[in-house]
């Protein structure tokens, strides 16, 4: 059955849940509750939800505020307004001052993808990685929402999520698993190629590994939902036991987590890799399929690119 519940509406059920118990989580949003999803939680804990308006610097700043006080703040924002509007502000005053807060960047990557250039947001991880004491996460389905939210509620320090707009296929069966934040999945086992990912792009994945799997590729797939602090470990083993590497992501292929791999790969064990994501120009405009596309972020195109790597031609049928 196709999945029809968004990761942004998990986050809210998942902190209704645990703010019955731990009444120092507070939700904020910037004229964003109902993109965020969040109306519910507003309505169950009016005392734990702060309504900031269309003010995303104002919003980190009080949550940082907040967060000195011993809340546990959670910002819901558009990722595009939030990652740009209020970058000065995630870098000092939750980064550098050392505060547990948590981003949550709403309808990421292209999720408003008719709204064009304005409102994508396909350079956030580039920034927001490039700033010391912030981790950066995408939850690659609804399950690991609940398990990332649940971690973050935990977790002491500055995070940066992004998710998108519109439910997602599973690539999990349930959330009966270990969620460790900074430690990749390996989705699929293989010896030939692996693709690591990350957010929507995992689904992405997994289908290309199913094709590979008939042209008689082994192909592993990697879930990377912690793109810093990365999981260097699984990157460099993946790179020693398979020897060729693609990446693929809803970001510019500048600065994300191509780049991330691409980083430790080069200074600890150089393979052929290729880096799949949105190249240096604006976005076309259009929903989110079709951005994806547009741009190659499919299962048959990660197939052509993964043959070519590997000097294969495709099996004809």
């Amino acid at each position: 059955m196709k999945n029809t519940i968004p990761n942004r509406q998990v986050i809210c059920e998942t902190l209704l849940e645990l703010a019955r118990h731990d009444r120092d989580i507070v939700v904020l949003a910037s004229d964003s509750r109902g993109s965020a999803a969040m109306a519910p939680f507003a309505k169950a804990f009016p005392e734990q939800f702060v309504e900031v308006g269309i003010a995303e610097q104002n919003i980190v700043g009080i949550s940082a505020g907040l967060a000195h006080s011993g809340k546990k703040p959670f910002v819901t924002s558009p990722a595009c307004f939030l990652s740009m509007r209020s970058i000065e502000q995630i870098k000092v005053d939750v980064a550098y001052s050392a505060t547990n807060v948590k981003l949550i960047g709403i309808s990421g990557g292209v999720s408003y993808g008719a709204l064009g250039m304005s409102h994508h947001s396909l350079q956030d991880l580039a920034v927001a990685r490039a700033i010391p004491g912030l981790s950066v996460m995408l939850p690659a389905d609804r399950h690991e929402t609940k398990k990332m939210t649940e971690a973050l509620v935990k977790h002491v320090g500055g995070v940066y999520v992004r998710i998108g707009r519109n439910p997602v296929e599973d690539v999990y069966e349930s959330d009966d698993y270990e969620f460790v934040i900074g430690k990749a999945v390996t989705m699929r086992e293989g010896s030939d190629i692996t693709i690591i990912a990350a957010g929507e792009t995992v689904r992405v994945a997994l289908d290309a590994e199913e094709a590979l799997k008939q042209a008689g590729i082994s192909c592993r797939v990697i879930n990377m939902h912690t793109i810093k602090p990365l999981d260097e470990e699984a990157v460099i083993r993946a790179a020693r036991e398979t020897g060729h590497m693609i990446t693929v992501e809803e970001h510019s292929i500048f600065g994300g987590l191509g780049a991330a791999v691409a980083e430790v790969v080069a200074q600890h064990h150089p393979v052929p890799m290729r880096i799949l994501g949105i190249p240096d120009e604006p976005a076309i405009a259009g929903k989110t399929a079709e951005v994806f596309a547009h741009y190659g972020i499919s299962a048959d195109n990660i197939k052509r690119i993964a043959l070519e790597m590997l000097g294969k031609q495709e099996r004809r049928q």
